[in-house]
């Protein structure tokens, strides 16, 4: 995919080296001083975490112009993070609800799944954390599991609701896969607040971390693309883990490589990647 050239090199050149990450908000009723209103939210250590690794963050929240046109936005950002959240609609995936799954932000599933598609096809890094990792498995054509205790009958991977203490757990890596590579080591101990995972593997992607525990798919990528990685985990809030800086690299090294204007991938899908509407309409 040719991103157009609505960007100015001026506005590139003034942010110097810093790469620009669009983080996607979640959308949801918020309570703060006398006010309570629906809100986008995203916890600060996303932010933290991409500041961190030198990048500038940039929240993004559901546009349908977007969604329907991905590109005006991408052709401003060097990499995309898919945050955790809300459970995401079963539709999306050709489901109905599980009793235990959560009312979450259809338009924020839609606008997240088209931005995804648009950037895995322009070979913009895209990395998705949790439910991010999910809904990268749907944007390709996956599915979930709605509740993993029911099925697995524990409840590691989500210990305490609202709470990363006592949530670790050990992830095995595939030797030389780009989670490996990002993770910095082939067994991980990872924080974990999710109690859905994924079930039918999306076009494309491979799983290339369980948890030895159960078996559950823990990191998810997808070859021949720059850097497209999904992990179940949150290494925004692990600050011994490298995650986020190997995707912070990854979206400065294209940066660096290309101009807006040369945003060609080198390796179109040779099929369609489906649609949000299509996801949820099951065409």
């Amino acid at each position: 995919m040719h991103l157009p050239d609505r960007c100015l090199p001026d506005d590139r050149e003034r942010r110097g080296d810093r790469p620009l990450i669009g983080l996607c908000a979640a959308l949801e009723r918020a309570r703060w001083g006398v006010w309570d209103q629906t809100a986008l939210l995203l916890p600060r250590s996303y932010v933290d975490a991409v500041q961190g690794a030198g990048a500038l963050a940039l929240l993004l929240p559901p546009d349908p112009a977007v969604q329907q046109d991905p590109e005006q936005l991408l052709c401003m950002l060097d990499g995309v993070l898919l945050a955790g959240g809300a459970d995401i609609d079963p539709r999306f995936y050709g489901q109905t609800a599980h009793p235990m799954t959560e009312r979450g932000a259809p338009s924020r599933d839609a606008f997240e799944i088209a931005l995804a598609q648009a950037a895995i096809a322009a070979d913009i890094p895209v990395l998705g954390i949790c439910r991010g990792m999910q809904l990268l498995n749907v944007a390709l054509g996956g599915s979930l599991l709605q509740h993993l205790p029911a099925l697995h009958g524990h409840d590691v991977h989500l210990a305490v609701a609202g709470t990363f203490e006592g949530a670790d757990h050990l992830v095995e890596l595939a030797p030389g896969s780009l989670a490996a590579r990002a993770a910095g080591e082939i067994r991980h101990v990872a924080k974990s607040h999710h109690h859905q995972g994924v079930d039918r593997i999306g076009e494309g992607l491979v799983v290339t971390g369980t948890a030895p525990i159960d078996g559950l798919p823990e990191a998810l990528e997808l070859p021949g693309k720059r850097f497209v990685l999904g992990v179940q985990w949150h290494p925004e809030v692990d600050p011994g883990s490298e995650v986020i800086r190997a995707f912070v690299d990854a979206a400065s090294q294209r940066r660096r490589a290309r101009s807006c204007s040369e945003h060609a991938p080198t390796d179109e899908r040779s099929t369609p990647i489906p649609t949000a509407a299509r996801l949820i309409d099951g065409r």
